[in-house]
């Protein structure tokens, strides 16, 4: 009898790009990655956090590289991109909130969210695409999105619905470059204790909203989002596209 062999969930010759990488999810998902065997490029904003993300990874025996970036500028990130070989891995880890009561949401928080949560997050994820259908080069693009972009949330009108458009983003642009033998999905936590939630946390009536929501009883840390990253990059998620894998300990469940 010959027994099937488990796909790897390896990434070694594989190079990834990280957006929002500075921090928080982004900076776990670069850690992930490049346990995994990937060179990564780092990219966000704070180039500071970048190069000492950079050189830890270097000092435990990883490839990576430190790209500051803004990719809410679409022509710069268009360039920076032009300018590097293609990715064959993305995590789109960048984003922002602006929670306010919907009928308090002024123009400028919602194009703020907007921008940065779809309209960067599109441009970006067809900018590493395009590179990739240009070499002939398969790939996995993640974006990070949020169980708000399943649910609605206190406070969150903007925030979900910028998460939602990038799920339906992901569900056309997996039809589009299946044929490519590029996959595309979302990866959407729930609340994950990082210095973006601290507010939220300190807000006793927020944070029991959340413990009642979550049925596993507990906040979510950033390692408990590294084990998908590195799933859906790998060859073990093979079949899998145009999807989300919704890490929220039972949140969406009712």
């Amino acid at each position: 009898m010959t027994l099937p062999a488990t796909p790897s969930f390896r990434l070694d010759g594989r190079t990834a790009l990280v957006a929002g990488a500075s921090s928080g999810i982004g900076a776990a998902a670069a850690v992930a990655l490049a346990e995994a065997g990937a060179e990564v490029w780092l990219a966000a904003r704070r180039a500071a956090e970048l190069e000492a993300l950079a050189a830890a990874l270097a000092a435990a025996g990883h490839k990576a590289h430190a790209l500051p970036l803004d990719i809410a500028d679409i022509k710069a990130t268009e360039a920076a991109l032009a300018s590097l070989p293609p990715f064959g891995i993305l995590v789109n880890s960048a984003g922002l909130a602006r929670h306010s009561a919907a009928l308090d949401t002024t123009p400028e928080d919602f194009d703020a969210a907007a921008g940065l949560n779809f309209r960067a997050a599109y441009f970006l994820t067809r900018a590493v695409a395009g590179r990739l259908i240009a070499a002939g080069k398969p790939g996995s693009l993640i974006n990070i999105t949020s169980q708000m972009a399943h649910v609605g949330g206190i406070d969150r009108a903007v925030y979900a619905a910028t998460k939602h458009a990038v799920e339906g983003m992901t569900k056309s642009m997996a039809i589009e470059w299946g044929r490519h033998g590029i996959r595309v999905n979302t990866i959407a936590p729930t609340f994950i204790r990082t210095a973006l939630t601290t507010e939220t946390f300190a807000n006793p009536e927020r944070a029991r909203w959340i413990e009642d929501k979550i049925k596993l009883g507990r906040i979510g840390e950033v390692t408990d989002i590294m084990g998908p990253v590195v799933f859906l990059a790998s060859d073990a998620a093979a079949l899998i596209t145009g999807t989300s894998l919704i890490v929220d300990g039972g949140w969406t469940a009712d």
